[in-house]
């Protein structure tokens, strides 16, 4: 097995899955005592791209995320199309959907997790870079987000 598959080994993210966005995060800001950001929709299919299982899909969701120091909190609230957000929230209900790490060479990345048999299990682009979810839950318990941003 090779060792530091992604070149990075700082988590910059984690991911929650929830079905209200404006409660949770409410629920967040009031906890910390901090702002409570606003949230927005992920970019339309026609931007996004946003491929799950391998096929192209309309998944959108709301997003809302908080600076926690090093880690940013992202709450996603998932529409109604299937996606991994939808998959999660359906079988686990709320709560724990993934870490994140930023990565270069996206494709290469995919294709280096692929041969260690962790699946593409969706993804897509947005407003200054791209996303990819991996399945490393049978190895790490959880799954992993790639984000690659543009320069």
């Amino acid at each position: 097995m090779e060792k530091n598959l992604l070149g990075n080994k700082v988590i910059t993210q984690i991911g929650l899955v929830v079905r209200d966005i404006e409660k949770t995060s409410n629920a967040y800001a009031d906890f910390f005592g901090i702002d409570k950001p606003d949230w927005f929709w992920t970019d339309a299919p026609e931007v996004a791209r946003t491929e799950y299982g391998g096929q192209p899909s309309q998944a959108r969701a709301k997003l809302a995320f908080f600076d926690m120091g090093s880690l940013q909190l992202e709450l996603i609230e998932p529409d109604e199309h299937p996606s991994t957000w939808r998959e999660s929230l359906e079988r686990d209900g709320e709560g724990f959907h993934h870490i994140a790490f930023v990565i270069e060479g996206m494709q290469e990345k995919i294709e280096l997790l692929g041969r260690q048999g962790h699946k593409l299990l969706q993804k897509g682009e947005y407003t200054g870079g791209r996303y990819a979810y991996m399945d490393t839950s049978s190895e790490l318990k959880l799954l992993i987000e790639l984000l690659e941003n543009d320069r």
